[in-house]
């Protein structure tokens, strides 16, 4: 059951608040001076204050009601106050929800409307209350990743990309092939980095080989490697890149793009660990982790012919999926700062534009609209016009949100609120201050 501690020095004022709120199944608290208030608060769990703003008599002034208010801004910052005032004292409880204050009420309140915001603003503290454990949470486990294995200098804050990073880490002891699904650019190969760091082959060689960037007749050379004279132009045996991994890891990128022959030659090297260099009969023995990654629909190639069914379910012995960079949007601004460096910073308009922008290149577009920005902006401030981003529609809608709202759009929003400012505040898209401030400026009086 939610608790709402009342500090007003009127006993029939404090026992109605209270006969009220019991009906709607909220606990309450009393108290009749500020420092009984502020010790019960002290000791007690509470979800929202209603508090008066004068306590000694003969006294209006409601100094004495700025202090206890501040007071407990002070040892409470998220909680809710609301101020209770007279009609004559409306400029300073105004003053005081400028400075945090959840609302104000005047004396004689409206049951209905003083119900209905304690109602929306007790559900919005327990659901930041919630966020903060969550995030707090979050940020434990990011620490534990941290100090229990090597990252790689990963940078992420997005649960999503957390949790691919724990099950690498996890998976990274077990000598299994491992697949990374996930589009270009969404950072892949660093995931790989991750498996191989805290893997027990960690202090032998990583080395990448990206499938899609060789002409098909090249694969297999750079696979396992060619004698003198095995095609044109080689003109002295080389090593393949499993000879070079030998007692490390070998990362495989776009693997989908491997044709069928090396398909065939790779599926028997991880089977048996053996292979021959092109031209050459001689079988040579590797130790090799194959980790291997790829942006294709390997289910659908397998259905089309064009990927050994065999191979895939070799590769895939665990899959780590890899969302895109739109998908983990907690990633972005972390990942930004990270691109940006040191001596340059976003302002608010880019820091927007970069949450809405869709992000089709992932990790990798980012990364390059970063370098751009950093080079281009005159000063050390980013503004939204140095990324050189579209316009998106997100973006045309926040503007929308933040147009000034006129005196009949204040006034319905009001009215279908039934009085509540944080309510019609909500609609309108502005904060509780800037809607007092828009109704002070146009001279509507609250309904």
């Amino acid at each position: 059951m939610p608790t709402v501690l009342i500090i007003d020095d009127n006993s029939a004022v404090a026992i109605a608040l209270e006969v009220l709120f019991s009906l709607h199944d909220i606990e309450a608290l009393r108290a009749a001076s500020p420092d009984e208030g502020l010790a019960l608060l002290e000791r007690h769990q509470v979800d929202l204050v209603i508090q008066d703003m004068n306590f000694s008599a003969d006294t209006t002034s409601g100094d004495e009601g700025r202090a206890l208010f501040h007071a407990i801004r002070a040892r409470h910052p998220g909680l809710p106050v609301i101020l209770l005032t007279a009609w004559t004292q409306l400029d300073a409880a105004v003053e005081l929800v400028r400075s945090g204050a959840a609302d104000y009420l005047a004396k004689p309140w409206d049951d209905h409307r003083l119900i209905a915001t304690v109602r929306n603003l007790i559900e919005l503290g327990q659901a930041k209350r919630a966020l903060g454990a969550r995030l707090r949470s979050e940020a434990r486990q990011r620490h534990d990743l941290e100090r229990d294995f090597d990252l790689r200098g990963m940078v992420w804050r997005d649960a999503a990309t957390e949790r691919v990073i724990h099950l690498a880490c996890q998976v990274a002891r077990a000598d299994v092939p491992v697949l990374i699904s996930g589009p270009n650019g969404s950072g892949k190969e660093g995931i790989a980095a991750i498996i191989q760091a805290n893997s027990a082959v960690r202090d032998g060689p990583f080395v990448v080989l990206n499938c899609g960037a060789l002409p098909a007749e090249l694969v297999e050379a750079e696979l396992f490697g060619a004698e003198a004279g095995a095609y044109t132009g080689a003109s002295r045996a080389r090593e393949g890149k499993f000879e070079a991994a030998d007692g490390g890891t070998l990362f495989l990128d776009e693997i989908g793009n491997l044709p069928l022959a090396g398909q065939m030659k790779l599926l028997r090297v991880l089977e048996t660990g053996r292979f021959e260099r092109l031209g050459s009969n001689r079988e040579r023995q590797v130790k090799v982790r194959v980790v291997s990654a790829t942006n294709a629909d390997l289910p659908a190639m397998i259905r089309a012919g064009s990927f050994r069914e065999d191979l895939f379910y070799r590769l895939n012995v665990i899959e780590l999926r890899l969302p895109p960079l739109a998908a983990r949007p907690a990633d972005i601004l972390p990942l930004a700062a990270h691109f940006l460096g040191a001596g340059k910073r976003l302002q608010a308009g880019a820091e927007a534009a970069l949450l809405a922008h869709p992000w089709p290149g992932n990790v990798r577009e980012l990364k390059n609209v970063m370098a751009r920005a950093g080079l281009l902006a005159a000063g050390e401030s980013i503004g939204a016009a140095d990324l050189g981003l579209p316009p998106s529609p997100a973006m045309a809608a926040a503007a929308a949100a933040e147009a000034e709202p006129d005196r009949d759009a204040i006034g319905l929003a009001l009215r279908r609120a039934g009085g509540v400012v944080a309510q019609a505040a909500a609609e309108l898209g502005l904060s509780r201050q800037a809607l007092y401030r828009r109704m002070e400026r146009l001279g509507i009086a609250r309904p």
